[in-house]
């Protein structure tokens, strides 16, 4: 069954965050990381994975997504947070 994957990239701690969906989050992380993102990602360089949630249902995905996009910034970090305190960068998790 496919995966897809809402996640929150993010330029350093407490730094710009980018809220994206993906249906491959390997290949989006490695985009964002090399600058391959176009927009808002590329020209605030949030190139660091510090959170990621995902599931089979791609419209839960969709929806999800526009949600965190809505959160106040506060929110967003305290979802980070409960899963990623020290705000590592995930993408070490996800690149083997």
């Amino acid at each position: 069954m496919k995966e897809y994957y809402v996640y929150i990239m993010a330029s350093k701690r407490d730094g710009v965050l980018y809220v994206g969906v993906t249906g491959n989050l390997k290949q989006r992380v490695h985009q964002h990381r090399e600058g391959l993102v176009e927009g808002f990602s590329k020209q605030y360089k949030t190139k660091r994975l510090v959170y990621f949630e995902s599931s089979s249902d791609i419209k839960a995905c969709i929806e999800r997504e526009k949600q965190l996009k809505n959160w106040k910034r506060q929110w967003k970090k305290e979802l980070i947070e409960k899963i990623n305190p020290q705000w590592e960068d995930l993408w070490s998790s996800i690149a083997s």
